[in-house]
């Protein structure tokens, strides 16, 4: 998915309009995340996200974006990110990421969450707190005056130091306007690199971690991310908001 703007500071009724699409799509995102259960196809899922989409009155950010068919990203075990819904069904054991994206009165917001579905290997468990960690160590360093790779460095530093690798192919971005705006941000780097965080820019921040090895591939259908060593991955996202005190997490 490409990048849209370039980067700009938000501000005023922007971040008002901001504040209320993440409300929104994070109750969206909770609600989803309640239904999964072994048993339901991933059809079934994005099924009910069209509903509560319309429910909570805001539009669907992926359906049709560069062609994409649905309104949520389902990827099971290996698949890392933008999973096609089909007829597959969740098994007990499978860990499953939704990634939702929508748009609130002409302003974007993007979360992303893993589940695992009955009962799990606990080191699947253990690769999605690791992950959600990771997104919050990130998160913690998205602050004024700071650099965009600390958020990154914070990321890999704490992945990998739980011996788990960082997706590199696939980043997070700015949002706002636009779905992907500037800046890329990778979950790799070194500290004190790229462009000083100011306050009112809004980033989503969406660490991909895999249990093996960080390279991956698309398949067939021009979509979906799967791992190359086929283990399992996970993926969490925020969108977030820097601020001159701690970062406002905008889909919490």
């Amino acid at each position: 998915m490409d990048q849209g703007n370039k980067i700009g500071i938000k501000t005023g009724e922007e971040l008002v309009l901001l504040r209320e699409a993440g409300k929104r799509l994070s109750a969206i995102v909770k609600e989803l995340k309640c239904s999964l259960k072994t048993g339901i196809s991933t059809q079934e899922i994005d099924a009910l996200a069209e509903i509560l989409i319309k429910e909570y009155d805001v539009v669907p950010a992926f359906k049709g974006y560069r062609g994409f068919p649905s309104c949520v990203c389902v990827s099971i075990n290996d698949e890392v990110v933008h999973g096609i819904p089909s007829k597959r069904k969740l098994e007990n054991g499978d860990i499953v990421s939704l990634d939702v994206g929508i748009i609130y009165k002409g302003y974007y917001s993007d979360m992303a969450v893993t589940a695992g579905i009955g009962n799990i290997d606990p080191e699947f468990q253990r690769l999605i707190d690791v992950t959600k960690e990771s997104l919050y160590r990130g998160i913690e360093q998205a602050k004024e005056n700071n650099h965009l790779s600390d958020v990154s460095h914070a990321i890999q530093s704490y992945v990998e130091g739980n011996n788990y690798s960082v997706v590199r192919e696939f980043v997070g971005h700015g949002i706002g306007k636009q779905l992907h705006e500037d800046p890329e941000i990778p979950n790799f780097g070194e500290p004190n690199n790229g462009p000083v965080l100011k306050s009112g820019m809004v980033l989503a921040i969406e660490p991909m971690v895999n249990i093996g090895d960080w390279r991956t591939k698309i398949l067939n259908d021009g979509w979906t991310v799967v791992t190359k060593d086929g283990k399992p991955s996970a993926h969490f996202e925020h969108s977030i908001v820097v601020t001159k005190e701690k970062p406002e997490i905008l889909t919490r």
